[in-house]
């Protein structure tokens, strides 16, 4: 199920990429996000004891998801994928764990440890490689792309660490459902500025195959993997689905676009997981011991330091809209 997940994210980055020759970058984004939201909402109303807020910390956890990480995430990385392949901006995505550590140290004032600044320094080495950053590439579409892409994920680091204070009781199916619907109400208005319009879609086959493949499939089926996923690992070792979507994405859009990332992307990418590496050491070892006890045939659960998985919390505490799992997908 962890595997489907990110097959079923990483992909998006190519649907995305796909898509966007058919369809106005914000005008896509929120057509996505609003069907996703009307069908997660139905799903709430269905699975969940309740399908609506009350309380106004819950209004308020919506309204920042659906701000930042909706809104901003997706409308940012939409337009960056007009310059940058899905590949690339998978890559740039990984990033998110590591400004989660850098926002949390500011916003909330958490410490910042010398493994937390090594490990963001290095994240943000691994960008700088992708970008292919010197300066006679300054102005370049390349770099303008991952600039977009970085400023995208930094809205969706933000907003996971700008929920940590908010205290509250609302599934999440709901609370993602409302979420999107008012995310999408944003892109659809920033859109509607920028001069975008559904006159300029362009309803051929290949444009609905990839918008039906980001709403029903990247969007409904993955989250409710997800969620599933979610009481089942625990959102720490969740968070490491972000990184086996890049290499998912690398390998779809070579084997539907005919195209490859350089070794500069290659590097930068491991920069990126070495940043994520320092700052989620234990992780790093538990999944190590993990692989040991597998491959000596041990079949109990594993636990690491007397804790089961699913009762990990996410990196600094919070809530699972810290980490780069959910709805960072693309």
């Amino acid at each position: 199920m962890f595997v489907l997940l990110a097959t079923l994210w990483g992909g998006s980055f190519v649907a995305i990429e796909i898509g966007l020759h058919y369809f106005p970058p914000l005008t896509f984004a929120g057509l996505r996000y609003a069907v996703a939201g009307a069908v997660l909402l139905g799903y709430a109303a269905v699975a969940t004891d309740r399908w609506r807020p009350r309380e106004r910390e819950e209004y308020l956890v919506i309204a920042v998801v659906g701000a930042f990480v909706v809104a901003g995430y997706h409308g940012l990385l939409y337009l960056g994928e007009l310059r940058v392949s899905g590949a690339v901006a998978s890559v740039v995505v990984s990033l998110s764990p590591v400004l989660t550590a850098g926002f949390a140290a500011v916003v909330l004032d958490e410490r910042l440890t010398v493994p937390k600044a090594v490990g963001f320094a290095l994240g943000i080495v691994g960008v700088a490689v992708v970008a292919g950053l010197n300066p006679t590439s300054a102005a370049s579409t390349s770099l303008l792309g991952v600039g977009l892409v970085v400023a995208g994920i930094a809205c969706f680091a933000l907003g996971g660490v700008l929920t940590r204070p908010l205290s509250n009781d609302l599934p999440i199916a709901t609370m993602e459902g409302w979420a999107m619907l008012g995310g999408s109400g944003l892109l659809f208005v920033v859109g509607t500025a920028r001069g975008e319009s559904l006159a300029a879609i362009r309803p051929t086959p290949t444009a609905l195959a990839s918008f039906a493949y980001l709403t029903l499939f990247s969007g409904v089926v993955a989250y409710l993997l997800y969620f599933h996923l979610l009481d089942e690992l625990g959102p720490t070792r969740l968070n490491l689905v972000g990184y086996l979507e890049p290499v998912v994405a690398t390998l779809t859009s070579w084997a539907v676009l005919g195209e490859l990332v350089g070794p500069s992307t290659l590097v930068g990418f491991a920069a990126i997981f070495a940043g994520f590496a320092v700052l989620n050491r234990h992780v790093v070892r538990s999944l190590v011991v993990s692989a040991r006890e597998s491959l000596a045939g041990d079949g109990e659960s594993l636990t690491h330091n007397g804790e089961s998985a699913s009762d990990e919390t996410p990196i600094g505490g919070g809530t699972a809209w810290s980490e780069s799992a959910g709805p960072a997908d693309d």
